[in-house]
């Protein structure tokens, strides 16, 4: 089994989309699976969710479960399954429920400020 390691991340997060803040948080969680890079999960509260539409795409992950997507929209575009969610994770990743994680890529700029 791939080892997960999830624990609180240090100091203040922020995601953008195109210049616009989708959140900041103090209370962000860090998940680490195997040799992959971190990856930072917001508190579902801490993100303007006006701005995710829920999309139809979802992935199965053996150690966390049914991933669901989101994709972004804003005035000017669109980006497509930008933002994923285990809202009903597997046990042994319990705390990353309710929480939203978001697909690295050039137009979404996750950050520690």
């Amino acid at each position: 089994m791939t080892n997960i390691t999830i624990r609180k991340a240090e100091g203040r997060w922020v995601v953008r989309s195109g210049g616009a803040v989708l959140g900041e948080t103090a209370n962000a969680l860090e998940l680490i699976e195997g040799d992959r890079a971190p990856v930072i999960y917001f508190p579902r509260g801490d993100i303007a969710t006006a701005f995710l539409d829920k999309s139809t795409k979802t992935t199965e992950c053996p150690h966390k479960g049914t991933a669901t997507y989101y994709s972004i929209v804003n005035l000017s575009s669109v980006t497509e399954d930008a933002v994923w969610s285990y809202e009903d994770p597997k046990e042994a990743v319990a705390e990353i429920k309710d929480y939203l994680a978001f697909v690295p890529q050039a137009s979404i700029k996750v950050e520690q400020v």
